[in-house]
């Protein structure tokens, strides 16, 4: 019995990390209600490498897939990329990114990463941002992980319709709406 029960759990377990990658083996111990050792031995066992090394595996295949921008480009780790569909960044704010008086994160590194990750998920060799309407909803700090999400929501002609929203661990922090235009010629 306990051997079904195992097999049950691997499975949860893989399906876990389908859906959210980014869980932590503690994350995963709590949902399959185990010990974390118990979580490590099952991803040794299936062969799943650790938090980070599953992230930097990800960020590696997301920037194989990069056409409208270079990767050195790219604001943020890019972690997954659907080209002309989706992608996900993270970006930890570091000290030299705030502002000196109130330690709040300046502005322009937040829509710096959501703004490289809309052009990241563009579907063309070459494009850039034509319209950007975005919001700041929460004071972001240092420490803080940002991922941002974006989501190519309509392509009509050269225009990719993109929104990328920003959460820190409790909510969402920024969010925009992005027209990019790509830049190649007519009749491709």
């Amino acid at each position: 019995m306990a051997r079904i029960q195992k097999k049950i759990r691997q499975e949860r377990l893989k399906e876990r990390l389908q859906t959210s990658p980014f869980s932590t083996d503690e994350d995963l111990a709590e949902y399959l209600q185990v010990s974390v050792q118990t979580i490590r031995l099952d991803r040794l066992e299936l062969g799943i490498p650790e938090l980070r090394e599953r992230i930097k595996q990800m960020a590696e295949e997301a920037r194989n897939k990069l056409q409208a921008i270079a990767s050195t480009d790219v604001i943020g780790e890019l972690i997954d990329l659907e080209v002309g569909k989706s992608g996900i960044s993270i970006m930890t704010v570091t000290a030299d990114m705030v502002l000196e008086k109130t330690q709040v994160a300046r502005a322009h590194y937040i829509f710096a990463q959501a703004n490289s990750l809309a052009l990241a998920v563009v579907d063309a060799p070459a494009a850039v941002t034509g319209v950007a309407n975005i919001k700041y909803k929460v004071p972001v700090r240092v420490g803080e992980k940002l991922v941002a999400k974006a989501e190519v929501v309509r392509k009509r002609g050269n225009k990719y319709f993109i929104w990328v929203k920003t959460r820190n661990d409790m909510e969402e922090v920024f969010r925009a709406k992005f027209i990019m235009v790509s830049l190649e010629h007519e009749g491709r």
